[in-house]
């Protein structure tokens, strides 16, 4: 079933593509306010029925960037030197930022579940990042993500019928 769900999202992606890409140049003249207005209630009810458990594509296809606040917290957890934690699991990407060494995440459980959630990295706890403040500040990035998480593509769906 979600594997279904998944190829069908990445066909909706493509055939929306191009009018994603006029919608975000329009977003971009809206006002901040008003843009987290619109924004953060749709979040909100998209979220109230998605089980990300189901999908969990953001953690078979992205990795999160690790902060050291994160990389010492998930060693604490995991009962390991933070230079231990990040030989083992990270890389540094070429914007200087530690990031997984591979996708699917590691801590992906084959439920979907992760084994670190309790202290997972900060950009996994506000992903999709739909629901902070100063949205006008986040458009590329909303629109990356409309294709990876199938919420938020529903989020920018809806949005355009606010348009």
């Amino acid at each position: 079933m979600p594997d279904y769900f998944l190829i069908k999202h990445k066909e909706q992606v493509i055939l929306k593509r191009k009018e994603n890409q006029q919608f975000f140049k329009r977003l971009k003249k809206v006002k901040p306010k008003v843009l987290d207005k619109l924004i953060h209630p749709l979040h909100e009810e998209v979220f109230a029925c998605t089980d990300c458990l189901k999908c969990a594509n953001c953690c078979t296809t992205t990795g999160p960037l690790f902060t050291d606040k994160d990389i010492s917290r998930i060693s604490k957890h995991l009962r390991i030197k933070p230079s231990e934690f990040t030989e083992k699991y990270l890389r540094i990407d070429e914007d200087r930022d530690y990031v997984l060494q591979s996708v699917p995440c590691t801590f992906l459980g084959a439920d979907n579940y992760c084994s670190i959630y309790q202290v997972r990295p900060k950009a996994c706890r506000e992903f999709p990042h739909t629901d902070r403040i100063k949205q006008h500040q986040l458009l590329k990035l909303t629109e990356k993500n409309i294709e990876v998480c199938p919420a938020v593509f529903e989020i920018v769906e809806k949005l355009k019928k606010e348009f």
